[in-house]
């Protein structure tokens, strides 16, 4: 659906031409018991996966789309997709380098930082204590060259 909402863009057909690149994949993550950071307990991670879209999109261009889709092509789970929009507001971010299991190095990082900087977390799109934007594509980049934006939304203590 990315890339029919591209095409129809560049194309011109909702409204005037417009050409971009398709955003890259980006997570929310939370676990169910709580845990985080080195006690990450990885079999309680619950996620939403995205793609951003550009702001001239409009839910009913994403309807539009997603019917185009679904006549040319049969994928049953593109009937569950939605159409969401949030403000992220102030957030604190770093680029990870390296493999997923990594990240709590990175992570403890940026605890760091919130106490330096006397800032709380604050969860995101409901409980979801922070997003992810993959940078490569995990299927063509070797863990050890993966780029990852690890985002936190805060606010002040």
């Amino acid at each position: 659906m990315a890339y029919d909402l591209r095409m129809a863009l560049k194309r011109g057909d909702l409204g005037e031409a417009y050409e971009y690149t398709v955003y890259p994949l980006e997570g929310v993550w939370t676990t169910s018991d709580g845990s985080r950071g080195v006690n990450l307990n990885k079999t309680a991670l619950q996620y939403k996966i995205m793609l951003r879209q550009p702001d001239r999109l409009t839910e009913q261009d994403f309807e539009a789309s997603r019917a185009r889709v679904m006549a040319k092509k049969q994928i049953p789970w593109l009937a569950d997709l939605r159409w969401e929009s949030y403000e992220e507001g102030q957030v604190l971010q770093t680029i990870h380098y390296g493999p997923f299991d990594d990240e709590p190095t990175t992570f403890a990082q940026l605890q760091a930082v919130l106490k330096e900087k006397q800032l709380k977390v604050i969860p995101t799109m409901g409980d979801y204590w922070h997003r992810e934007i993959y940078l490569t594509d995990a299927r063509r980049t070797a863990p050890e060259k993966a780029k990852t934006v690890l985002r936190y939304r805060v606010a002040p203590e």
